[in-house]
């Protein structure tokens, strides 16, 4: 687990790249349910953001 911080820590492309797939796969979530009203209004921003984040940080050294 501190292998995880410390990459985050140093820019390194795994562990950044692996936070931007979580913030689309929540935003897709977001987007799919049914119950929650705010959590629909903000899935496509969060989506946005984790894939403008997972296309910058493709270009951080492993």
């Amino acid at each position: 687990m501190s292998n995880f911080f410390s990459g985050l820590l140093r820019l390194r492309r795994g562990p950044w790249e692996m936070v931007a797939t979580i913030l689309i796969a929540l935003g897709v979530f977001m987007l799919m349910q049914p119950f929650v009203m705010w959590a629909f209004t903000y899935s496509f921003i969060t989506t946005l953001v984790g894939t403008v984040m997972f296309i910058i940080v493709s270009h951080f050294p492993e």
